[in-house]
Formats: structure tokens, C-alpha cells, sequence
């Protein structure tokens, strides 16, 4: 795969009485964390477009464990998606910010290549759903659904991962051995988003904006 160029958010802070200058940047393409106190703040984006599985607005929700927001209807705020960060994911949107603060301008433009990569197959819950089950099963590969591939954890299916929790199906050159069929959160998950940018710090050490291989 060659480096593909990526448009991401750039992450700021603002205090509540900024409202209108968190507005004008998340509006121009950026994501804001405003804060109304010390241990209460809520992040700002854009509304996700309906149908958009790969909205990098969305996902900054999905990276703190949330997957509802609500559409600000009044203020400088209004139109725009916002939702409470919960309290044990405020250190995770001060790092955000601390890691955009080098970078300019509302956007950062990027350039990736999954196959040099390959830090989100690594360390990584993937669980199957119905319809993922369905689709290895009308292919022939209903072993896929199966142990040594799976195992189950709280009535949920997961991939299995090797002892040094890359994939099962990630080979050494970084090619999906199931590429085809490969689960829906894995064809979905967006290059660019905070889930990503999470993992190639955490795999590969990363960190976007300070080391080669950001553009």
C-alpha cells in the first residue's frame, strides 16, 4: 500500500468563556476540549455525518469509550457534536492537546502506510459481529469463528491474539491474512483517528508531529 495523505484534526484547549473561538476552530476542522472547571470539560467536533463509519470526529468519541453525543442547539456551540469526557479520560484529552501543541492551524496533513505499520493489529480487542460470523460462514472459512481464531470473553467473540500480541492473521510483512473477510471494526477503522495515532505511540513508539513519517 502506498503512504496515503490524511487531513486530521488538530486537538485544542480552551476554557468555557472561549466557547466562541473553540466554535471557529472546530468549525475550520478542529477538534476542542473545552473546559467549564478543573475536572469537567467536554470535547467539541463536528456533527459526524450520518452513515460515515470513518468520521475521525466520531472516532475521538469511540477512543474515550463513548459512542453518544448530542448536537449543541444554542450558544456559540450551536450544530456542533459535543459529549461530557468522562473523568478517567481527562489525562487522555490533555495528551491530545500536549501533542497537537507543536503543530499549527486547525488540520494536519499526514501521510500513512498501514503496511509499514501495522500498530492497530497489534495489543488489540477485535470482536466479531453477527454479521462478520455470517460472512466467513457463506465464504467457507467458519473456522475462522472458531478456537485457535477465537475465543470468547463476556458472552463476546474475539480474535485471538499470538504470544507477542500481534494478530493471528498479521503476517510479518504486515499483510492481513484475511483481508477479504476481515472483521467489520477492522475494515472500518479509520487511518488518522485517535485510535490510530494511539496505537502507533504505544506499538511503535510514534508519537505524530515529532518523528519520521509524519508529512
Amino acid at each position: 500500500m502506498a503512504r496515503i495523505k490524511i487531513i486530521r484534526p488538530i486537538v485544542r484547549s480552551f476554557e468555557a468563556r472561549f466557547a466562541r473561538e473553540a466554535a471557529a476552530h472546530v468549525r475550520a476542522g478542529g477538534h476542542a476540549v473545552v473546559w467549564e472547571a478543573p475536572r469537567r470539560a467536554k470535547l467539541v467536533v463536528r456533527k459526524p455525518a450520518k452513515g460515515d463509519d470513518t468520521d475521525l470526529g466520531y472516532w475521538s468519541m469511540l477512543d474515550l469509550g463513548c459512542d453518544t453525543y448530542k448536537v449543541e442547539t444554542s450558544g456559540p456551540l450551536a450544530g456542533l457534536a459535543s459529549l461530557r469526557v468522562p473523568k478517567g479520560c481527562l489525562d487522555i484529552v490533555r495528551a491530545r492537546v500536549e501533542r497537537d501543541s507543536v503543530l499549527p492551524g486547525p488540520t494536519r496533513a499526514m501521510k500513512l502506510d498501514c503496511l509499514a505499520c501495522g500498530a492497530c493489529c497489534r495489543d488489540n480487542e477485535v470482536v466479531l459481529e453477527k454479521a462478520d460470523v455470517a460472512r466467513f460462514v457463506a465464504a467457507g472459512r467458519a473456522d475462522l469463528t472458531k478456537p485457535p481464531y477465537t475465543k470468547t470473553k463476556d458472552g463476546r467473540v474475539l480474535l485471538v491474539l499470538r504470544k507477542d500480541k500481534r494478530c493471528k492473521h498479521l503476517a510479518d510483512d504486515n499483510k492481513c491474512g484475511v483481508y477479504e473477510l476481515r472483521p467489520w471494526s477492522c475494515s472500518a477503522f479509520p487511518m488518522g483517528s485517535e485510535c490510530c495515532l494511539f496505537a502507533r505511540e504505544e506499538e511503535l513508539g510514534i508519537v505524530e508531529g515529532l518523528a519520521t513519517g509524519s508529512a
